[in-house]
């Protein structure tokens, strides 16, 4: 039997997301409370600005005041899809000490804070959930921390940033170089205006702080994460990739050491081969790669981001937080037990792509390849192209620490063989 009053929803932010957020809850109203099992009502919408213009969105619901609107006493759930971290965390807390349960997108909070705030809704006994916050519509986070609990996930590995994908999309697929593919990417409306969060990989790299965090099992702050944007990333590169059968995209990856004892978490461009499912993810998509010990592979493609896709996100964790008021229970929470350290980047092992540009004469791959070998650095193969006493000299290792590598660039700059280590990137999914 359904119940009659309704649970009463408090919309933080009105934008892209939260608009459609509100136009849904508004048309599909009696299908949301058929699936909850009880009427949902949007009480309020607080905005920035009160006179901007909002199709389909309530005029009188909207408020300047989010603080006033989060302890007006009577709201069951708050959904925060302002983004940044104040006043955003403030509000977040104070809905909990309401007794609402929270439906977030915002990654960047969480990856920074996201402990104590499953420390403060676990307190006040109530929900915190934010499917939303890591690659749009694309069910992931559930998954992961449900229907994977009983199994050990060693890696996860994925393009979780649209707007980078479609750049490189674009670079390999038109020849366009970084900038003139940043310029469509910008009037398509995948990039801000501001574009630094997503191409330096800030937004990537908080997106894969929550996902080591809740794969592993532990405290994983954006901090954690190594990081490394796109925008040094040249036509040579993409067509070097292209030589080797191979793709560029920005990764994010996490994965769990060998003997269990430590976790990284890292987000750069790398070449993965053509024959890898991430390879053929197209324009702005999302996807990632899950590898767990019993499950085996997994795969988890779709929109990553956009107003409806991340708004479908949204509205699952709403009903999903709503039947657990109605149970009076709450759902599951921060699983951090293994405490596991965030191993640094120079410890990382992966295989590199290094390109160098070299004088055209005898002995001078005999040169580089002592350097490599005197860093223990195993070369797997190296292409050779000379012209007019230049030469191009493109190595590719067979896997080695960031150290070690760090190393030998070093010492191959100081060769007077070497006038150039023209790029250097990793090389995953083999």
């Amino acid at each position: 039997m359904m119940r009659t009053r309704p649970l009463k929803v408090a919309l933080l932010g009105c934008g892209v997301v939260g608009s459609e957020v509100a136009r849904i809850m508004t048309t599909d109203a009696a299908d949301l409370a058929a699936r909850i099992g009880a009427p949902v009502e949007l009480a309020g919408i607080a905005v920035r600005r009160a006179g901007r213009p909002r199709p389909g969105v309530p005029e009188h619901l909207l408020t300047t005041d989010a603080e006033a609107l989060v302890n007006r006493g009577d709201i069951d759930v708050v959904i925060e899809v302002v983004g940044g971290i104040e006043p955003s965390k403030h509000l977040i807390l104070s809905a909990f000490e309401q007794g609402a349960s929270v439906v977030s997108a915002n990654k960047a909070l969480l990856a920074k804070d996201g402990t104590e705030l499953h420390a403060a809704a676990a307190e006040a006994g109530v929900d915190l959930y934010y499917e939303a916050a890591v690659a749009g519509a694309i069910p992931l986070l559930r998954p992961l921390r449900e229907s994977l609990a009983g199994d050990r996930v060693n890696r996860v590995l994925g393009i979780v940033n649209g707007t980078t994908n479609f750049i490189l999309d674009k670079m390999d697929t038109t020849g366009a170089g970084y900038s003139e593919a940043l310029e469509e990417a910008t009037a398509l409306g995948y990039a801000e205006a501001d574009p630094t969060a997503d191409v330096e990989g800030f937004d990537a790299a908080a997106k894969a702080a929550i996902l080591a965090g809740i794969a592993f099992h532990t405290k994983v702050t954006a901090a954690d994460v190594y990081r490394e944007g796109l925008t040094e990333v040249t036509a040579a590169d993409i067509a070097s990739a292209k030589a080797m059968g191979c793709v560029v995209k920005l990764l994010a990856i996490c994965e769990r050491a060998a003997d269990g004892e430590s976790v990284t978490a890292r987000v750069h461009p790398a070449m993965i081969p053509l024959s890898h499912p991430l390879a053929s993810v197209r324009e702005a998509y999302n996807a990632v790669f899950v590898e767990a010990e019993a499950a085996g592979r997994l795969m988890f493609y779709g929109p990553g981001a956009g107003g409806a896709p991340t708004a479908s996100a949204v509205l699952g964790d709403l009903v999903a937080v709503c039947r657990n008021k109605l149970a009076g229970a709450t759902g599951p929470g921060d699983s951090v037990y293994t405490r596991l350290p965030a191993k640094p980047m120079d410890e990382v092992v992966t295989r590199y792509h290094v390109s160098l540009d070299v004088d055209d004469r005898a002995g001078v791959l005999a040169q580089v390849a002592s350097v490599f070998a005197e860093h223990g650095v195993s070369i797997d193969t190296v292409r050779q192209q000379g012209r007019d006493g230049d030469a191009s000299l493109v190595v590719v290792t067979h896997r080695a620490t960031d150290a070690a590598l760090s190393a030998t660039v070093d010492k191959l700059r100081a060769l007077d063989s070497v006038r150039d280590v023209a790029s250097i990137m990793r090389v995953e999914g083999e």
